[in-house]
């Protein structure tokens, strides 16, 4: 573990390969697991102003199970997750083309909404963990549906904070992904000025 400001970050970051392969894995982390996507709780009423702007992207029962249940539910943990459709896949998630995408990040490819998606989807492999004393554990999350993704990021040498850098700068910002290349380099024996 190397602590970057109050970040505690898993070696596995700089150790690790993934690249996101999408034709492979046609979004099953939006239908798998046991519980929908953690949801910080600002994420609650950003969700719940836009939905209107997300509806036309959702499944019909996608739109029935937050009619019913809301936007959010609280999983087994006590934590807030993302609304599930008959307790499996995500109430916002769609198929297109034998694909399963987001209605959220849709929304916002499309200009509807400012909100790309829920950060922990977006940062995914990565878990973000609060700690009681304020600091943050960044550890990576193997997940055997992303086995082809830890195939093509091994392939293209795409270690994991490099395939996440437009997540980890929107979650921590810029400075502290500079920290991450850095920390890389230090612990690779690299001089550093790049990725």
């Amino acid at each position: 573990m190397i602590e970057i400001e109050d970040k505690i970050v898993s070696e596995d970051l700089f150790e690790s390969f993934f690249c996101c392969d999408l034709p492979r894995c046609r979004g099953a982390c939006c239908v798998e697991g046991d519980a929908g996507a953690p949801l910080e709780e600002s994420e609650i009423a950003v969700i719940e102003e836009h939905l209107e702007a997300i509806k036309p992207y959702m499944t019909p029962e996608g739109i029935e199970a937050v009619r019913r249940q809301g936007v959010f539910e609280v999983d087994f943990d006590g934590d807030y997750a993302t609304t599930l459709v008959n307790g499996a896949e995500c109430a916002f998630s769609f198929r297109e083309n034998g694909y399963t995408l987001c209605a959220i990040e849709r929304a916002c490819l499309q200009g509807d909404i400012p909100y790309k998606k829920p950060i922990s989807c977006h940062l995914y492999p990565i878990r973000a963990v609060r700690f009681s004393n304020g600091s943050t554990g960044l550890n990576y999350h193997r997940w055997g549906i992303c086995g082809d993704a830890r195939v093509k990021g091994r392939k293209e040498g795409i270690k994991v904070y490099q395939a996440l850098k437009e997540p980890i700068v929107r979650a921590f910002g810029a400075e502290f992904y500079a920290c991450l290349v850095e920390a890389d380099a230090l612990l690779s024996g690299k001089s550093v000025g790049g990725e």
